[in-house]
């Protein structure tokens, strides 16, 4: 079973994010997630390129988890951008 923390984890290690949220939306059963990562190993890819980023990372974890949903892959840019909005 994979934990929200885990999933924190491998992404903050794997994809060098200096911001990760992850909610577990499966009622504590490990099997759905929702991310939004910041990093910026995403600066110059498209969305599609983004997302496939993501789930290599957690290629392992995805073993037990049966649903992602990725609400945001934003570089850093991106996300100063944001929140000075």
């Amino acid at each position: 079973m994979a934990t929200a923390a885990d999933v924190e984890k491998a992404l903050k290690e794997r994809l060098k994010a200096s911001d990760v949220t992850v909610i577990d939306t499966s009622g504590g059963c490990g099997a759905s997630f929702d991310v939004a990562v910041v990093s910026e190993q995403f600066e110059g890819k498209r969305l599609l390129e983004r997302h496939r980023l993501v789930n290599s990372a957690l290629a392992e974890e995805m073993k037990d988890i049966h649903a992602l949903s990725i609400r945001q892959c934003w570089t850093p840019e991106q996300q100063r951008k944001a929140q000075s909005t």
